[in-house]
């Protein structure tokens, strides 16, 4: 790899996803991470178009891309045997990363149907961090729990923003977000102080806190809410649960400039009808302009543009893109954000709404236009138009006589990323026109959820046995489609589901069958999410062997760690290739990974004497040592 060069990362949270990142960076390579959950078509697309040669990926994802796409186990590091004597170490001290230089891409839905690759620079970064930690939203003694998933710019900043500001990150396994019980349970266990979330994952959050009596989590000082436009209700109800301590902060930006540029600390005591974005971060500049762009006056709506430290380099390989979104104001370049705001006489920034199609859904932003591309690519579909109902759906408007749900569905999977793939598929022979011969918005049907959009579209499936007349019960109440008949071969995702009303469903079969996550995790119903499927899984509880793998505690002196990284915390269960390693300990070092038969160990030991550099050290017993240099040099 040579510096400059794009290495794209497709895994799950874990420790190899930062053991990753950080080698990227070291090597003087560009970062690219790609979702595991997108489809083996997007990938590959994704992949062509950084023109990235190498791929890091888990043993299990490997079957995710072609055999003409390089990719390398990052854990094989850790599980082979082999001692690599050979590596010269020393050529990493004369690779030179400029703070000009890409540090990573973040892909980004794409109204042109394909998304684009937004590309950050190391000043872009370090400046964007440096800002945040400025107004303390997370300080040195902080414990971080990372949430994000490598599709949101985010993840970056939990990760290699803690560790600048000298946090201590704690890992949740890969689908632990989305276990409250386990999240609660870990969060006091490892005195968690920060959290970071998107306003309806925090809602759930409480949700669960209020319906199954959680104590407050009392170390919990600050929460940090961002992604979608926060309430006032679910500021009050958040207040009513947690401590008097907590600091509440409602952040905003795009990934264009440099994952926030605005933030906000919402007071307990609010008397808003909505809640501000705030004002704009330090090496920030942000002006509100009309159509004319004019400066608008005080409270009066105009489109938002952010200046300064945290703009873009551009998207990568498509200029037409980046001069279309970059305009130039008093001899800076200001991103072109869409969004429609306004400011108060106290410089707070109220969010208004989009000048486009672009939404928000659970946090995820979503070209619409990428989803009626892709479905117009079907050769039976002369129109179609995608919008989003009751903030909770996508739903599909299709013009065709010669096709079904189920193929449009099939389409979508193998093309989309799950968050994009809409709910209900609604088939018309035209679409409502208006004057202008575009289609009328309004005149479109209302998506009705007792249709057939969620029937079986299956003829051959078989009636549901008893158990699964049980879980079919308890997918429509979730749903809140009580009259419908679901397949038991249909995906929950398919039928209205999404990753949040997910969560509730686990809950619901662990209040109703009593088990825990050690018996049976979210993952795997994630992995098998049918109604047959279920019923199996909860099936095997009476006779499902509840016993972990043991490891004995490892005594190993401790290293004086530096200023910037205090430590990384990784959950007790983390998978590695098809084995179970038992964790702990972590906290006497930033980075420890033990595999599954607990005799071969990978130390990266935090930089020493102040310098930036770290060690890949004591692979025990072999006892072999490569040096790695600069792993945070370039921030």
């Amino acid at each position: 790899i040579t510096p400059g060069e794009v290495v794209c990362q497709c895994v799950e949270r874990s420790l190899s996803m930062i053991i990753g990142m950080m080698a990227i960076e070291v090597v003087g390579g560009v970062y690219c991470p790609l979702s595991p959950r997108d489809p083996q078509r997007r990938l590959y697309a994704l992949v062509q178009h950084t023109q990235s040669r190498l791929v890091l990926v888990h043993d299990l994802r490997k079957v995710k891309f072609n055999d003409n796409i390089f990719t390398f186990d990052i854990d094989s590091i850790i599980n082979n045997s082999v001692v690599y004597n050979g590596v010269d170490i020393d050529q990493l001290s004369s690779i030179f990363v400029a703070s000009n230089n890409i540090a990573y891409i973040i892909f980004t839905s794409g109204s042109t149907g394909i998304p684009k690759a937004v590309s950050i620079r190391h000043h872009n970064l370090l400046l964007s961090i440096n800002a945040v930690i400025h107004v303390n939203v997370f300080t040195n003694n902080d414990t971080i729990v990372q949430m994000a998933s490598c599709s949101f710019d985010v993840h970056v900043q939990e990760l290699i923003g803690g560790l600048l500001a000298g946090a201590s990150i704690v890992m949740l396994h890969p689908d632990g977000n989305m276990n409250f019980a386990y999240m609660m349970k870990l969060s006091q266990e490892k005195q968690i102080t920060y959290l970071q979330g998107v306003p309806v994952y925090i809602n759930n959050m409480l949700e669960f806190l209020l319906k199954y009596n959680y104590s407050n989590l009392s170390t919990l000082h600050t929460l940090d809410i961002g992604g979608d436009a926060s309430t006032v209700q679910l500021i009050d109800k958040l207040y009513s649960c947690w401590s008097d301590k907590i600091s509440v902060w409602n952040s905003y930006g795009p990934a264009e400039t440099t994952i926030n540029c605005t933030y906000h600390a919402v007071d307990r005591n609010i008397d808003v009808s909505s809640i501000p974005m705030g004002h704009v971060l330090a090496n920030y500049r942000c002006s509100v302009l009309n159509e004319f762009l004019q400066n608008t006056s005080v409270n009066q709506e105009g489109e938002l543009f952010v200046g300064g430290a945290g703009v873009f380099a551009g998207y990568l390989e498509r200029d037409d893109l980046t001069a279309n979104a970059l305009v130039e104001i008093d001899g800076e370049l200001y991103y072109r954000t869409g969004d429609l705001v306004t400011m108060d006489n106290n410089g707070l920034l109220h969010y208004q709404g989009r000048k486009d199609h672009q939404i928000k859904l659970h946090g995820q932003r979503i070209e619409l236009g990428e989803i009626e591309r892709c479905l117009l690519n079907i050769t039976f579909i002369s129109a179609c138009v995608v919008m989003k109902w009751n903030d909770d759906y996508l739903v599909a408007y299709v013009q065709s006589s010669v096709i079904n749900e189920q193929e449009l569905r099939e389409h979508c999977q193998s093309h989309l990323p799950p968050h994009m793939i809409p709910s209900i598929f609604i088939i018309l022979e035209k679409l409502p026109l208006n004057p202008n011969g575009k289609v009328d918005r309004k005149q479109l049907p209302s998506p009705d959820f007792s249709l057939t959009t969620l029937m079986s579209s299956d003829k051959s499936d078989t009636p549901l046995n008893q158990f699964e007349e049980r879980i079919h019960t308890i997918w429509c109440q979730v749903l809140h489609c009580n009259e419908n008949h679901i397949s038991r071969t249909t995906s929950f995702f398919s039928v209205g589901g999404h990753s949040l009303r997910f969560i509730e469903l686990y809950y619901r079969y662990q209040s109703l069958f009593n088990f825990d996550a050690h018996s049976l995790s979210v993952g795997l119903f994630l992995q098998q999410p049918t109604i047959r499927q279920h019923a199996e899984l909860l099936q095997t509880l009476p006779s499902i062997d509840t016993q972990t793998t043991g490891c004995e505690t490892l005594h190993i002196s401790r290293d004086i760690t530096s200023v910037s990284q205090e430590g990384i915390f990784l959950d007790e269960q983390v998978q590695i290739s098809h084995e179970i390693a038992t964790y702990s300990n972590f906290f006497e070092h930033p980075f420890v990974v033990i595999n599954e038969t607990c005799d071969n160990i990978l130390f990266i030991l935090p930089p020493g004497d102040g310098g930036a550099e770290s060690y890949f050290n004591n692979i025990v017993p072999h006892l072999s040592q490569y040096k790695l240099a600069g792993v945070l040099a370039a921030f």
